[in-house]
């Protein structure tokens, strides 16, 4: 799997928050009021790039905030993970790009997730097209690899509670967000992955997301070159704190983060 990838990446962690960022609104706790940088988390999205292909995963209501802060001024596509609204709830603001291009932008999901877009957008795709509306191209996805340009997506099926969703693998990199269990046949489409993302709430158990331990936990089984943690509540503790914590191949993820790498 993916034996010939030599393609030069790099991803920058749009948002690292969970569905109510980091401040969370009217919190007085020491994160919330922290003036560290790496303690504000806008809603988590990711953005990686190659020399000929930009896409983001996911486009929550921090989107165009992210977009200007990276002076983003081109997307090939948005993958999306899943149809919770911190995920979908900036989609709107892909019209900023369609002025440019003179094209929709393409959008990858399964079927249950492109039918909550039709759903929620749904002037976007009515007979009668008010001027100015965003433009957006559907595609559908399964559990099969599809490519964009140059780019092998494969889908590795998670659990967010009980809601399926979608993380992805590109090379030798994996992207999990939003995710309680893997199962075993998408742990071994992990196998060799180098660079891996994982969402991690806070210390404490949850229903819907991992805990940090159990990120961790994961981590070490599929044992990355280095791993990112990402979707983090203001209940995870203070950055500097957690990170120093952590062992030197498992990161605290924060915006604005970048990585490179082409192995």
């Amino acid at each position: 799997m993916f034996t010939n990838f030599n393609l030069k990446v790099k991803i920058t962690f749009l948002g690292t928050g969970t569905s109510q960022g980091v401040p969370v609104i009217a919190c007085k706790c020491d994160v919330c009021q922290s003036d560290d940088p790496r303690d504000k988390r806008l809603r988590t999205s990711l953005l990686l790039e190659t020399g000929n292909t930009t896409i983001v995963f996911d486009a929550g209501p921090d989107f165009r905030q992210q977009m200007l802060r990276e002076n983003v001024t081109h997307i090939d596509a948005i993958v999306l993970t899943h149809e919770h609204r911190d995920h979908i709830a900036g989609m709107d603001d892909v019209r900023a790009f369609n002025y440019r291009t003179h094209d929709a932008i393409d959008i990858y999901a399964e079927e249950r997730v492109l039918k909550e877009i039709r759903r929620e957008y749904s002037y976007v795709f009515a007979e009668y097209q008010y001027p100015g509306i965003p433009k957006m191209r559907l595609n559908e996805i399964g559990n099969n690899t599809f490519q964009i340009k140059e780019l092998e997506l494969l889908p590795i099926r998670v659990m967010h509670f009980r809601l399926p969703i979608f993380g992805y693998r590109i090379g030798p990199f994996a992207y999990i967000t939003d995710a309680n269990y893997i199962p075993e046949d998408s742990m071994e489409k992990l196998v060799g992955v180098k660079y891996l993302v994982i969402n991690a709430l806070r210390k404490e158990k949850h229903i819907s997301h991992f805990s940090l331990y159990e990120a961790v936990n994961i981590i070490r089984e599929i044992s990355p070159r280095q791993a990112f943690l990402t979707h983090i509540s203001h209940q995870m503790g203070l950055y500097k704190k957690i990170a120093s914590e952590l062992p030197p191949e498992i990161m605290l993820a924060y915006d604005g983060l970048s990585i490179k790498f082409d192995e």
